[in-house]
């Protein structure tokens, strides 16, 4: 009951606050908020509650927005109608890299899953079919009112957010819960362990490959620029940072990682100092996040 009152206020907090600043840079800085916020609740599908260390998890989010981008531009279609090949395509992705690379465990899989996300931004950055370094330009955007685009950004990552929780609650978000615990516990407990974790990184390519559209629509363009590893360890520091395994956590992190920056813009070459101390201080007086999941089971 807690958490629910907690995300309609966090809902209110995002449709109200438009009226207090609609400024196009204040609706490019909250959509972009929003993007990030559905970007660390896949991942804490993966993190949080699998247990998985995915440090290439960009490598869906540029998947969406290459795909999006590419079927958009070449075949004129609107970015809507190329939502369903964007999720077939990050399944496929999400196979194609955890099918080989989920047997491994810890910092093993923390490596491959690194390697596979240079690999899709070197892929992309030499095709021509993906604009090489200069990407894919004049994508159309969903909505051309920035206000009204921000809006229908909320209403995605709102029920992203709520498909992540009630994922989170299900019977197979318990058994992702007793892999990250206890991998071999589960397995002797009659848990398919590599199918439980093959579905948490595939549900999490599917989050990622859905917020690459979104971002996709937002800037018009893509480019492998914007799918570096520094993407990758901004979005998992806003799992750590919230709380790992709290879609509460996990929201207020990704609104803090994106919008802290932004209010220490005015301090120039410093911010980014100011930002790291910032940072390292929240995780020394919050090791458990911001918002921590709870711990005990909820029937």
């Amino acid at each position: 009951m807690q958490n629910r009152w907690a995300g309609t206020a966090g809902l209110l907090i995002a449709l109200l606050a438009p009226f207090v600043n609609a400024s196009p840079y204040a609706l490019s800085v909250m959509t972009s908020a929003a993007i990030a916020v559905m970007l660390a609740a896949g991942l804490n599908i993966v993190v949080g509650y699998c247990g998985l260390l995915d440090l290439g998890y960009v490598a869906f989010f540029a998947v969406g927005a290459y795909t999006s981008g590419v079927l958009a531009t070449r075949f004129d279609l609107p970015l809507l109608a190329t939502v369903p090949a964007v999720i077939v395509v990050t399944v496929v992705a999400g196979i194609v890299i955890g099918a080989p690379t989920l047997r491994l465990r810890s910092d093993y899989l923390a490596i491959v899953t690194l390697g596979f996300g240079e690999i899709i931004r070197i892929t992309a950055n030499n095709l021509d079919v993906t604009g090489g370094p200069s990407g894919i330009y004049g994508i159309p955007t969903l909505v051309e009112n920035p206000a009204v685009f921000y809006y229908v950004t909320v209403a995605v990552v709102s029920l992203a957010v709520l498909g992540s929780a009630r994922l989170g609650r299900s019977r197979l978000g318990r058994a992702w819960r007793f892999v990250r615990e206890d991998e071999d516990a589960a397995e002797a407990m009659g848990v398919h362990t590599y199918r439980v974790k093959l579905a948490a990184y595939i549900a999490g390519a599917v989050w990622g490959g859905l917020a690459g559209v979104l971002f996709a629509a937002q800037l018009s363009a893509v480019s492998p620029g914007s799918f570096t590893f520094l993407a990758s360890a901004l979005v998992l520091m806003a799992v750590v940072l919230g709380g790992m395994g709290s879609v509460s956590g996990v929201v207020v992190g990704a609104v803090v990682i994106s919008i802290l920056p932004e209010i220490l813009r005015d301090l120039a070459d410093y911010r980014y100092f100011l930002f790291g101390v910032l940072l390292i201080a929240f995780m020394l007086l919050r090791p458990q996040g911001l918002w921590p999941a709870r711990s005990k089971e909820v029937p």
